[in-house]
């Protein structure tokens, strides 16, 4: 886990000025893994109150572009973002309450998957959705 204090050292190592918002939305997402855009406003106006929707937005994409954060859009749900970068993990997403988890690469190393026919494409990275129910959705219905 990141701390506030180490925060402005990682806009700085990927050349991004240290402003607020950045730190703001930064530490939201850091505190709030796979997060929604509505959480990260909430989270960072805990922290911003004047903060505006637009100003996240472009923070988050700043971010991600820096990659510094990771982008990811499961089938019929928002926008997510997580700060878990720098690997080739997946997400397991709960068909009934919507939770999502990291899960690491079955075997191998990136990409996990290898295509029977890549097309002549130089791939460096394969994404993998798992879908399921959690432990307390499957609790539930049992």
């Amino acid at each position: 886990m990141v701390t506030d204090a180490e925060l402005p050292q990682l806009l700085r190592d990927v050349s991004l000025r240290v402003t607020r918002p950045r730190l703001a939305v930064l530490g939201a997402v850091h505190a709030h893994a796979h997060a929604d855009t509505d959480t990260i406003i909430r989270a960072t106006r805990e922290r911003l109150p004047e903060v505006s929707h637009q100003a996240v937005y472009d923070v988050l994409r700043a971010l991600t572009d820096a990659g510094l954060l990771r982008r990811i859009q499961p089938a019929g749900s928002v926008a997510r973002y997580e700060a878990r970068v720098g690997d080739n993990h997946h997400h397991v997403v709960c068909r009934s309450c919507g939770v999502v988890a990291d899960v690491d690469c079955a075997i191998g190393s990136a990409p996990c998957l290898t295509m029977s026919d890549d097309q002549g494409f130089s791939v460096d990275e394969a994404e993998v959705i798992y879908w399921g129910s959690c432990p307390s959705c499957s609790a539930s219905h049992s």
